[in-house]
C-alpha cells in the first residue's frame, strides 16, 4: 500500500533563513478575539511593524499596542517591570472593555531577560478577576511568523476551565464567516457540542477535559496541539480543510469520531461541493500542468501543496517547511504523490540556488524573496498572502486556487508585453 510522501527522505537544512516577525500574528488575532488586547513589549521598530502590517487609520483604536522600551530599559537604567506595571494600569484604566490582556514579547524584551511570565502572573493577581493577563513570544529571532498565534493560543490552554463533557474544539484563528461555514457544516452533520478556541469573546471560553476532542484548522499549531494533549484533550488527526477533498476529509474524520456515517458528510457537502469544484475548475485551467517551489515560510506549504497537486493538476518540485511536524502533517503527506522533494528548515542560499536550476513557474516565498526572483524572471507568489486572506473550507475553494492562478497569468501578460525584458532575465 502506497504511503505517498510519508516515508521519503526530509532534506533537513540549518543556515541562513528569510522570516517574517511573529508579532505579525497580532494582526489577525486582535480581529478575532473582540475584548482582548495585545501588548506588545518591544521597540519603536515594533511598533512600526504592527501599525504597517495592520495599516491602521490614525483615528482608529485598535486591540494591540506597543510598551516602548527606550534605551534606558535596554541599558538596565530603569525598572522595566515598574514601568510595564504602569503602563497596564494606564490602560486597563482608559480601555475598561478589555477582558483579556496578553503581553508579548519581542526580540527586544527577551535580550534584556525580561520575565513576561511573571509580569503576567503579577498583573493578574492585580487586575483580575476582571483581566486575565497571558504572555507569549512573538520574537523572530528564532520562529516563523505563523508561530505567533501557535504560541498565543498556547498560553491560553492552561487557562483553560475543565470539563467531563463530550465535545468537539476547533482551534484555530478563522475569519468570522469562515468559522461560522463551519460551524453550520458541522451542526447539519450532527456534531454537538462545538467549541472555539480561540473564543470571539473571554465569556464564550472553552473548557477541556478527557473527553474533548480536537481538531486544528491550521497547520502550524504544533505548541497548542502538545499543551491540549498534555490537557488531556485528544486530537483528531486528518488532512486539514483546504480544497474540496480536504475539507471533506476533515469533516468526515470528526464525524466519524462522534458516530456519524460519511454518507451524511456526503449528503451535507453535496451542494458546496458542486460549487467548490467549479470554482476550482476555473483557475485549474492556468494551474495544470505547471511547475511550482514552496519555500519554507508560512508552515502553510505541505496541505497547500496536496490541494495544487491533486486538485488543481500542479506538479510540486520541492515543498519546504520551516517544521515538518508528522502528527499533523502525516495524512497529508500521505496523499501526495512521490516526487517531490520535502524540505524542513531552511538555508536560503542553497535553497535559492535549486529553484534558479529548477526554474518553476511559480515559487511561493517570502516578501523578501519575491521581488529578487521576479527580476530574474521568475513568478512568485507571496507566502503571507495566504494566511491574511480566508482559504478555508468550500466556499473559499476557488479563491484558494485563484491565489496561485494569478501570479502565472499576470506573468504571462508581461511576458507579451515586454518579452525582451523577461527574456533577459531569464
Amino acid at each position: 500500500m502506497s504511503t505517498g510522501c510519508r516515508d521519503t527522505p526530509v532534506l533537513k537544512q540549518r543556515g541562513q533563513r528569510e522570516v517574517f516577525c511573529g508579532l505579525t500574528g497580532i494582526i489577525w488575532l486582535h480581529r478575532k478575539m473582540q475584548d482582548a488586547f495585545f501588548l506588545v513589549v518591544g521597540s519603536r521598530t515594533c511598533a512600526h511593524l504592527l501599525q504597517s502590517a495592520a495599516g491602521v487609520m490614525i483615528f482608529a483604536e485598535p486591540r494591540f499596542g506597543t510598551a516602548i522600551l527606550e534605551e534606558k530599559d535596554l541599558a538596565g537604567m530603569a525598572d522595566a517591570n515598574e514601568e510595564l506595571d504602569r503602563e497596564v494600569a494606564r490602560l486597563l484604566a482608559r480601555r475598561p472593555d478589555i477582558k483579556q490582556l496578553f503581553l508579548v514579547g519581542s526580540c527586544p524584551s527577551e535580550v534584556i531577560k525580561l520575565d513576561l511570565a511573571r509580569a503576567a502572573e503579577r498583573l493578574s493577581v492585580i487586575h483580575g478577576p476582571n483581566v486575565r493577563v497571558l504572555n507569549f513570544s512573538g520574537s523572530g529571532i528564532e520562529t516563523t511568523f505563523t508561530q505567533g498565534e501557535d504560541a498565543c493560543l498556547a498560553s491560553m490552554v492552561p487557562a483553560l476551565p475543565s470539563t467531563p463533557e463530550k465535545q468537539l474544539l476547533l482551534v484555530g484563528a478563522l475569519p468570522d464567516v469562515v468559522e461560522d461555514q463551519a460551524l453550520a457544516l458541522l451542526a447539519q452533520i450532527g456534531v454537538t457540542p462545538v467549541r472555539c478556541l480561540p473564543s470571539r469573546r473571554v465569556q464564550d471560553t472553552p473548557a477541556i477535559g478527557p473527553n474533548t476532542v480536537f481538531a486544528l484548522t491550521q497547520p502550524f499549531l504544533g505548541d497548542t496541539h502538545a499543551a491540549l494533549t498534555r490537557a488531556g484533550a485528544r486530537h483528531i488527526s486528518a488532512p486539514f480543510p483546504f480544497g474540496v477533498e480536504g475539507s471533506t476529509l476533515w469533516l468526515k474524520a470528526i464525524a466519524a469520531e462522534f458516530g456519524i456515517a460519511p454518507e451524511k458528510v456526503d449528503q451535507v457537502v453535496a451542494a458546496p461541493r458542486v460549487r467548490a469544484e467549479k470554482a476550482i475548475a476555473a483557475a485549474a485551467t492556468t494551474l495544470r500542468g505547471k511547475r511550482i517551489f514552496f519555500m519554507p515560510d508560512s508552515q502553510l506549504e505541505i496541505p497547500l501543496a496536496r490541494f495544487l497537486t491533486r486538485e488543481c493538476g500542479m506538479d510540486a518540485i520541492e515543498i519546504g517547511t520551516p517544521y515538518l511536524h508528522t502528527d499533523l502533517h502525516g495524512p497529508e503527506l500521505d496523499l501526495i504523490a512521490e516526487g517531490p522533494t520535502l524540505s524542513e528548515g531552511q538555508d536560503v542560499d542553497l535553497q535559492l540556488d535549486r529553484v534558479r536550476a529548477s526554474r518553476p513557474d511559480l515559487t511561493v516565498c517570502g516578501l523578501g524573496l519575491a521581488n529578487p526572483l521576479e527580476a530574474e524572471g521568475l513568478a512568485t507568489k507571496w507566502a503571507i498572502e495566504l494566511v491574511f486572506t480566508p482559504v478555508h473550507f468550500f466556499e473559499q475553494a476557488g479563491d484558494l486556487a485563484a491565489l496561485f492562478a494569478r501570479p502565472l497569468r499576470r506573468h504571462a501578460a508581461l511576458k507579451r508585453q515586454h518579452p525582451n525584458r523577461l527574456e533577459a532575465a531569464e
